[in-house]
């Protein structure tokens, strides 16, 4: 069976695109041309779409649509959850799932959103819910109560025994990019990062990584060396300027995500240092911003998009058949190299 995949590798464009086209959403502009180019290859390809035409939608159809399962997300963001670098590639990946099997998202959530009682109760309400996707921790409070009036959950990087996860393992992550730096002689590396759930640097998976890494080859760790960002870029750009006032800086940073590594880097910058000559940097994530950084971003690809097509494919096989057991799927990830890191004698 064709994928939206399929036909967006063989036409050029993005998966979103593609499905804006198929099911006639204009709430992008999209030329004449692509759309064109994109129903010739769907006709090539013999795709099939599940979506029906206004004039085909018979009584039966919209009870159909009225019984189609109803399949939510949840994000562990403040705001910005339709433009975010990192999640936004995970959402097309479920949405690109939910579509192959006549599906689409029924709501998509900020925990923040969810705050408002009358928000959480209306969506609990969604007629014929059936799964959320839960994407990176939510409070314990919010959490027990998707439990509790949910029938299925999905988690993407939560800890949950109970529930099957799709994840990658951030300790190793952290590793590999430390390691790199220490491969091309850095002695002397910083962090980067933030406080999770638990409340704790200590327990931050990538900053456990980090800790690790320097502990295995006996490198110095210094407490002024280490930035705690709140996962917040501005803040990190801030935050790396304080620690340029040192008298004994770091040759390298490490930093737990590629959007506070762009802000360390600007600062860096602006204070006169030539990157990676006078400061090196590793980074998780490899987001699209990422290649376009000067200079391009050296960092650790995490396979966004599969992370998400696979957390739908669980929710929509779990639907129509029970996974025995929960169980966590660990995606590959691979270090990108590019010219952020600077080489020492």
């Amino acid at each position: 069976m064709t994928t939206l995949k399929e036909i967006a590798e063989r036409v050029g464009v993005s998966i979103s695109t593609v499905s804006r086209v198929i099911n006639q959403n204009d709430s992008r502009r999209i030329s004449e041309e692509t759309k064109q180019k994109i129903w010739k290859a769907a006709k090539e390809m013999n795709y099939s779409s599940t979506r029906r035409t206004k004039s085909a939608k018979t009584k039966q159809g919209r009870d159909a649509t009225l019984a189609r399962p109803a399949i939510g997300c949840i994000l562990a963001l403040q705001d910005n959850k339709y433009n975010h670098p990192y999640f936004s590639p995970i959402i097309q990946g479920i949405e690109a799932k939910l579509l192959e099997r006549g599906l689409s998202m029924a709501f998509l959530h900020t925990q923040a959103e969810l705050h408002n009682e009358a928000i959480l109760e209306s969506m609990l309400e969604v007629t014929n819910l059936q799964g959320i996707i839960c994407i990176e921790g939510l409070s314990k409070e919010l959490y027990k109560r998707l439990k509790g009036r949910v029938p299925l959950l999905v988690g993407i990087d939560v800890n949950d025994p109970d529930i099957p996860v799709v994840t990658y393992d951030r300790v190793a992550a952290a590793q590999m990019a430390v390691r790199h730096l220490i491969e091309r002689g850095h002695t002397r590396i910083g962090f980067i990062g933030g406080i999770g759930l638990s409340g704790s640097l200590d327990r931050e998976k990538r900053y456990v990584g980090y800790r690790k890494t320097l502990e295995e080859h006996g490198l110095e760790y210094r407490d002024e060396w280490v930035i705690n960002a709140n996962w917040d870029a501005d803040e990190s750009y801030q935050r790396m300027k304080d620690l340029l006032d040192l008298s004994e800086r770091p040759t390298a940073m490490f930093s737990a995500s590629d959007m506070l590594a762009i802000g360390a880097m600007r600062a860096s910058a602006e204070v006169g240092m030539s990157l990676p000559l006078d400061m090196s940097f590793v980074s998780i994530d490899d987001i699209e911003f990422s290649k376009y950084t000067a200079p391009p971003l050296t960092t650790v690809q995490v396979p966004k998009y599969e992370m998400g097509y696979a957390a739908a494919k669980i929710m929509v096989d779990s639907m129509e058949e029970a996974y025995p057991f929960p169980f966590r799927m660990q995606v590959p990830i691979q270090l990108k190299k590019r010219q952020s890191v600077h080489p020492m004698k």
